[in-house]
């Protein structure tokens, strides 16, 4: 499997990030896809900011008349990189982890057409609903699998329940949208679909049986089940009151990631499960059959949080079967690594500036947006790859040799070009401001990213100098 970074530079003979993100897009012209490959290496080399600290003269005006030309579409343009990330997906052979979420981009200060509503209702802005995959042996991003954004529509409070359901801008298909753009996996994969509580919903779960995926959701509600009493028969419960008085299996430890509800810790929590089944609701909410879906329960609950922090509670629901002990913190362990698509969220805003665009039309923000993502899931990489097995390899596999040969002269003031992918990582944190010491730990993505940042200004440096020298 390619655990390649590419480099915005292809100096060191390899196909550099443009290319093969946005080189097979289908645009109808093949300038316009020479415009994206261009423009995402140039994005690559200087991530933060507006459009114009990112891109500098002819790049900037070039974006400006891609991101506005009627032929590029926010879909046209990403599709290549969803191609290639169901590619790696397919030559992965363990667990592939496709974490769906929605984030808010908030654009309230621009007077852009096709915009809706966002937050409590007076900002405005798109929803952009991502799956992205995580190879989960190996805790490496593999790409976006689908991305969509969208405008939140203002419901007519006389519309109907059946008129709701038939609305093509209906909110809840996004993450049906999201699970058909993963598709059946091939013979022989594991792909597992990981969704907070707002994937809950009969429809998404009906799909992904159809489509035969497996998936791990937070339940969102205390619905209505069916489960086997001790003389077989199916009787019917309420799901998180049957879930909680299911007994322990075991009990460890699980890491807590912080949010503004509570401390980042490492929660000691038990797990129990059990199977049950799914009724078909009795309003139809969203477009699905009319067959119940055969489920296991996971719950993972912390008896004894910290003073001053809310109990770790997950009620998960599962298709993959759950029979032992093992298996059950197997699924809590999938689903605890449902932060990194947060981390996305964050790369993309704060890494590269997606709400600092300026353009007037919802279609060139979508284009951008697009562009910018995948911008930002390389900075997820950059990140994943200090913790790789593969961090004892040359650096050169990674990235081009002059960005090693730059960050050692910085470092050394002499080229090391037999620096470890490990090593360079190390040393791009510092240059980032990572202060390297004891119990530090790694390096994140916004210290690798300033440190990125910084190292392509000693590229462009050395780079000028030689073409002084050479003139």
């Amino acid at each position: 499997m390619d655990a390649h970074i590419d480099s915005a530079s292809d100096s060191g003979g390899g196909v550099s990030f443009g290319r093969s993100h946005f080189g097979e897009c289908v645009l109808g012209d093949r300038r316009l896809v020479k415009r994206a490959v261009t423009t995402a290496d140039a994005m690559l080399s200087r991530p933060g900011g507006t459009l114009p600290a990112k891109l500098r003269g002819a790049e900037l005006t070039g974006f400006y008349d891609l991101a506005n030309n009627a032929k590029v579409t926010h879909a046209g343009l990403i599709a290549a990189h969803t191609r290639r990330t169901l590619g790696l997906m397919g030559q992965c052979p363990g667990v592939v982890l496709v974490i769906h979420d929605t984030t808010e981009a908030d654009f309230s200060g621009l007077s852009a057409q096709g915009l809706g509503q966002i937050g409590n209702g007076w900002g405005r802005g798109l929803l952009l609903h991502n799956a992205l995959a995580v190879d989960y042996d190996r805790r490496e991003v593999l790409g976006l699998a689908g991305q969509f954004p969208h405008a939140r529509r203002k419901v007519n409070r006389k519309e109907g329940l059946a008129a709701s359901r038939a609305h093509p801008d209906r909110e809840s298909r996004l993450w049906v949208k999201g699970v058909e753009a993963v598709g059946t996996p091939p013979p022989g994969a594991t792909w597992v679909n990981l969704m907070d509580r707002g994937g809950d919903t009969f429809e998404s779960l009906d799909r992904q049986h159809r489509l035969g995926q497996s998936y791990v959701v937070r339940s969102r509600s205390n619905r209505n089940v069916r489960v086997a009493d001790k003389a077989g028969r199916m009787i019917r419960r309420k799901l998180h009151h049957w879930a909680r008085k299911l007994p322990a299996l075991g009990e460890r430890g699980v890491e807590v990631a912080g949010n503004h509800q509570q401390q980042a810790r490492v929660a000691r929590v038990r797990v129990s499960a059990g199977p049950v089944e799914l009724q078909v609701p009795n309003l139809k909410w969203g477009e699905h059959g009319r067959d119940p879906l055969a489920v296991w329960v996971v719950r993972v609950w912390e008896p004894d949080p910290p003073a001053g922090q809310p109990p770790l509670e997950w009620i998960l629901l599962t298709n993959v079967p759950v029979t032992t002990p093992g298996q059950a913190w197997e699924r809590v362990d999938w689903y605890a690594c449902r932060p990194i698509v947060e981390e996305l969220h964050k790369a993309i805003k704060t890494g590269c500036g997606m709400e600092l665009l300026q353009f007037t039309t919802r279609k060139a923000l979508e284009v951008s947006i697009a562009m910018l993502s995948v911008v930002a899931v390389q900075l997820l990489r950059l990140r994943d790859l200090a913790r790789l097995d593969d961090a004892a390899a040359p650096a050169t596999t990674v990235v081009a040799p002059e960005y090693v040969e730059a960050l050692s002269l910085w470092r050394w003031k002499q080229a090391r070009p037999g620096l470890t992918a490990g090593q360079f990582l190390a040393e791009l944190g510092r240059l980032g401001g990572h202060l390297c010491r004891r119990g530090d730990g790694t390096p994140g993505w916004l210290v690798l990213w300033r440190g990125w940042t910084e190292l392509q200004r000693l590229v462009d440096g050395m780079r000028l100098g030689r073409l002084q020298k050479s003139g």
